[in-house]
């Protein structure tokens, strides 16, 4: 028996391959196909009238991202609820999507459940892509017989938590950009430009002004270290960024420092609470228990301060403490959250009620961002004003010195 399973096994493992080939006009052509060997993928083609020349098995290239994952679930989700058999759907969703690296992953799932493993169990092998909250919501849909429903649920949920990410992404990265290509125009200008105007003045004879002798020695210094300068600025971001996504105590530091920077913190503070509260509505719509939920939303809002807030939340509502008490008893949480909370718990709605304060978070966050970018376009030229322009006028300064001597 075990011999049979370990046979069709083997004959249901298929790998990506590469091939070529002419077809009934002598026209070369190539392309790629998923299958369990050459011998199928060679006469797979023949039917279509394709003479192979070449095979070539390949790794399953590419990288899953969550936007990935995002998009799965919503295909799953929009083919369960249109009576798609759940095998069927993993089959298409797996051999019609662009990257191999999901291609593979989603049939290897397929390949647990068709041997006997239910869902939520085959997407626990995978923690890298599907995280705890993800397969406690897929386990309560099993259970309660509306996957289909669950899948729906998380698809919606993934793409707000996505614009969400995105919308916090697209704040950071104008003023990043800007400090970067800022940096690189100023050692372009230390490195190539001020020394031809230093060259130029040792011809003058004249003292120089201490603004442009300032400049020049910085230019000097440049010239002489711009390979450590480079390399220990390169290496000090790497590291920076290395440690904070790996040291829980660098986490908590970082955390906390932004939610007191002056132009970021309510941007970030409205996009933890955002998330918060729409990965609780979604576990407690799902039927998740509320301290078992609190339990997979504590790493859900991004921040390491909601993280200590819930999982102290979590504690206090396991001692029969009520939500709405146990969130005030954090401070981290607005007033008016916690009262629309407390109507919820109240009225027996909790799951729509945070769902109507997620939507309200994610609006602010939009409103946010756009003022943000506002402040930061006239911040932002400002310093390059005065960086740009402060070493101009200190390059200019000895000819206009020598100018005023001429007249």
């Amino acid at each position: 028996m075990a011999t049979v399973a370990a046979q069709t096994d083997k004959k249901s493992k298929e790998f990506n391959y590469a091939w070529e080939g002419m077809d009934k006009t002598g026209k070369k052509i190539k392309g790629e196909m998923r299958a369990a060997g050459p011998v199928i993928i060679t006469s797979t083609l023949r039917r279509q009238g394709i003479k192979v020349t070449k095979i070539k098995k390949f790794q399953s290239g590419g990288k899953i991202t969550d936007k990935d994952i995002t998009l799965f679930t919503r295909q799953m989700a929009t083919m369960m609820k249109s009576g798609v058999p759940l095998l069927q759907a993993f089959d298409i969703v797996g051999k019609g999507h662009s990257n191999p690296a999901l291609s593979k992953l989603v049939l290897d799932i397929k390949s647990d459940v068709e041997t006997g493993s239910n869902l939520a169990d085959a997407f626990r092998k995978y923690p890298l892509y599907f995280n705890a909250l993800y397969c406690n919501l897929v386990s309560a849909g099993e259970a309660a017989g509306i996957l289909d429903g669950i899948l729906d649920r998380l698809a919606t949920y993934k793409e707000k938590i996505q614009a969400i990410k995105g919308k916090i992404k697209s704040a950071l990265f104008y003023p990043i950009s800007i400090i970067v290509v800022a940096f690189i125009i100023t050692a372009v200008i230390m490195i190539f430009v001020i020394p031809a105007f230093k060259s130029l003045f040792e011809g003058f004879g004249a003292e120089l002004p201490a603004p442009t002798l300032i400049v020049m020695t910085i230019s000097d210094f440049f010239v002489d270290y711009w390979w450590a300068i480079f390399s220990i600025l390169g290496s000090s971001i790497y590291t920076f960024f290395y440690v904070w996504k790996r040291s829980i105590p660098m986490q908590r530091v970082m955390d906390r420092l932004v939610l007191k920077v002056p132009i970021f913190r309510e941007v970030i503070r409205k996009a933890a609470i955002a998330r918060w509260s729409r990965t609780l509505s979604t576990m407690f719509a799902a039927g998740v228990p509320l301290v078992e939920s609190l339990d997979s939303v504590a790493g859900a809002a991004g921040n390491y301060i909601y993280y200590e807030a819930t999982k102290k939340i979590q504690l206090e509502v396991s001692t029969g403490n009520s939500l709405m008490s146990s969130m005030a008893n954090t401070a981290v949480f607005p007033n008016m959250v916690i009262q629309m909370v407390a109507i919820g718990e109240e009225a027996g709605s909790l799951d729509s009620m945070l769902s109507k304060i997620a939507d309200f978070y994610e609006a602010e966050v939009d409103d946010a961002v756009a003022a943000l970018s506002s402040l930061m376009e006239p911040m932002i030229m400002v310093v390059l004003g005065t960086l740009i322009g402060g070493m101009v006028i200190a390059m200019y300064l000895p000819i206009f010195k020598m100018g005023m001597v001429v007249s």
